[in-house]
């Protein structure tokens, strides 16, 4: 097992002759899926330095900010797993220890690895679950399939993000584009930019012209070529499909990226991006960011909300595990070579993705 050290962070790595992929120890996050002919690595890798989690004191480290954030923030990489919770906790959850977007992006995970292949384990102690992660990887397509067990005596309603971000130099503002496969979408209720946002808040739209505050819209398919600019738009995959998928490609490089899943496991992808509009530590105006992530939850919010919210376009917006039993979910990412951004992608199921 390739037991390294990426970023001053413990990892495990695996690789194929196509891709070399890394997972963080503490946290479980994909740190980096690398196209190895290139060296590029789409998922976002913060600009502030990266420290374990367990090692996270708020009065040492003020750098990351001192809120329920920022244990997350100090660790933080690529993909991470928004376990049962996708957003902040409540005052008093925060107050209780509990971190944005749940435990198991924090926590430490029993990782093996043989080949092109790798484990990562974890028990969540809070909402007493114990998650089993399996990646694969097979020429340019990483399989990915996710055990959840509820270990207890009562159903549990429970938020289950994948929390795909990319960023610099994949993502280049006025360049990079993006697809998908989603149906009717929403803007967050109140500027997720905190006033320095360009969408409407709240509004309803089809995608990909999310409507502009000032009137107008803005093409959701090209990452925005603003000095300064954010927000979070919940899109519903399309019902007609078995499979919803999104892609991105970087213009510079000629290298297309994309997630295909299960729609039934993941009804809905969240759009978040950040584009130097956060001030406050650690983000302090620099970070360019691009969240794909697909998951049960339309939008980032507290679990009361998220439960109260019920569903969104007729659909849950979270999912039940009931009590002594076991969920799975399975999906691929791939990573290759393109000279444009194909509009449809086709997953068997297994390890072939096709760009017809």
């Amino acid at each position: 097992m390739a037991h390294i050290t990426y970023r001053n962070r413990k990892a495990v790595q695996i690789e194929n002759e196509q891709l070399q992929l890394t997972v963080l120890v503490e946290g479980g996050h994909i740190a980096e899926i690398r196209h190895k002919a290139t060296g590029v690595n789409p998922l976002w890798t913060p600009p502030w330095p990266s420290i374990e989690p367990s090692a996270y004191d708020p009065q040492k480290h003020p750098e990351y900010g001192q809120n329920a954030e920022s244990k997350l923030l100090a660790g933080i990489m690529g993909h991470n797993l928004c376990l049962d919770l996708f957003g902040p906790p409540s005052e008093e959850e925060a107050a209780a220890g509990m971190t944005v977007h749940g435990e198991a992006s924090i926590l430490p995970y029993r990782i093996e690895a043989a080949g092109a292949c790798l484990t990562a384990c974890v028990e969540l102690p809070t909402p007493q679950l114990l998650l089993e992660r399996r990646i694969e990887l097979s020429d340019d397509v990483v399989f990915i399939s996710e055990k959840v067990e509820n270990l207890s005596r009562d159903d549990r309603p429970i938020a289950w993000t994948q929390h795909v971000t990319l960023g610099p130099p994949f993502i280049e503002p006025g360049s990079t584009q993006f697809r998908a496969s989603v149906t009717q979408s929403r803007v967050y209720e109140t500027d997720f930019a905190g006033g320095k946002g360009y969408m409407k808040p709240g509004a309803d739209f089809q995608w990909p012209h999310v409507p502009h505050k000032d009137g107008g819209t803005v093409d959701l398919r090209v990452y925005p070529d603003y000095a300064v600019s954010g927000g979070y738009t919940a899109h519903l995959m399309d019902l007609n499909r078995d499979h919803s998928f999104f892609t991105a490609w970087s213009p510079s490089s000629r290298l297309l990226f994309g997630y295909v899943w299960k729609r039934n496991d993941f009804p809905w992808l969240g759009i978040w991006e950040e584009n130097r509009s956060r001030d406050s530590a650690p983000w302090n105006g620099c970070t360019i960011t691009r969240g794909m992530e697909f998951g049960v939850s339309p939008m980032p919010e507290t679990r009361r909300q998220m439960i109260e919210r019920g569903s969104l376009f007729g659909v849950p917006s979270f999912r039940w595990i009931p009590a002594r039993t076991r969920v799975t979910a399975s999906y691929c990412a791939f990573l290759r070579s393109a000279q444009e951004i194909p509009e449809e992608v086709v997953w068997d199921g297994a390890f072939q993705v096709t760009t017809p």
